[in-house]
């Protein structure tokens, strides 16, 4: 088969593909290798008259014009087993460092700004007995609450429809209403995927009904949040502060967020470990593989 990339991956995660013709033009293409920062548009795919699989590299898909691909009849693909870990790995991470304020005490430690070290001077918060509250307690989402139940923290979780009730006792979790998670939450981490219905699920509205203690945490889609709203909210003391890997208009950040010291910011890097990488590029020779096999069963088939 012949494979076109859109970005240059780890190559000994695609030993697999050896004897197919990589990195071809993608007008040249029957596969396209997509990554979740690239778009790839209508436009691309009627420049590939070939194309049949689009194996995107990433558990979200928003960066692919699916209508174009559904009238074309070509399948997509993408990888979320892999995603799994890393990211709830960093939400755990940030909601760390937030409350225990961390990267602030290396910021004011490196420039001279830090109060001297005494009793009651560079006070944080402990996780330990507060209420983590998960808007989509999916795969990563439950991987995040695996952490947290572990660090002593009570869960509770909104999706649109409820667990199985063994779920909810393996992580000890509470269904709860939206309103009713903004208002009894410590924490609010974001951990569903994006579709237009949830474009600024996160807005002044929401903000306002959160805890004035409460943390933000946003590992998903940076459109999940108004950032506006947010930077308004943090200005004034609606919310103790927030962490951010994702942002609404990436790659640009507003600036008042690189400013402001109960905030953390992340570059995107939910997945971004060698090891995930690796991984995720197995799983995209897995479903490439399957499909010229003819093994569907065994693709992530989005489309």
């Amino acid at each position: 088969m012949r494979i076109a990339f859109t970005t240059e991956l780890p190559a000994e995660g695609l030993t697999r593909l050896q004897g197919h013709d990589l990195y071809v033009p993608l007008n040249e293409a029957e596969i396209l290798v997509s990554t979740f920062d690239k778009r790839v548009t209508a436009a691309m795919i009627a420049s590939a008259p070939d194309l049949k699989l689009i194996a995107n590299f990433g558990a979200g898909f928003n960066n692919i014009d699916l209508d174009a691909c559904r009238r074309r009849g070509i399948r997509v693909t993408n990888t979320p087993q892999p995603v799994i870990e890393p990211t709830a790995e960093l939400a755990f991470a940030l909601m760390i460092d937030i409350a225990r304020r961390v990267s602030e005490f290396d910021r004011t430690l490196r420039n001279g700004t830090c109060q001297p070290m005494a009793v009651m001077n560079n006070l944080s918060h402990s996780l330990y007995g507060k209420t983590l509250g998960i808007i989509g307690l999916g795969r990563i989402g439950q991987s995040l609450a695996r952490r947290a139940v572990a660090s002593g923290m009570q869960i509770i979780y909104h999706n649109r429809h409820r667990l199985p009730e063994a779920i909810e006792q393996k992580y000890e979790a509470r269904y709860v209403d939206f309103q009713t998670l903004l208002q009894d939450s410590d924490f609010v981490s974001l951990n569903l995927p994006y579709t237009p219905e949830v474009h600024h699920l996160i807005g002044k509205q929401e903000l306002g009904m959160m805890k004035r203690t409460a943390y933000l945490i946003n590992t998903a889609r940076g459109a999940h949040v108004d950032e506006q709203a947010l930077v308004e909210a943090l200005q004034s003391g609606i919310i103790a502060g927030a962490a951010l890997d994702v942002y609404e208009r990436e790659p640009q950040i507003t600036p008042e967020l690189l400013t402001m010291p109960n905030v953390v910011l992340s570059p995107h890097t939910g997945t971004g470990t060698w090891e995930g990488r690796i991984a995720m590029c197995e799983n995209v020779a897995d479903n490439i593989l399957a499909y010229v096999n003819s093994d569907y069963k065994k693709m992530n088939i989005i489309v």
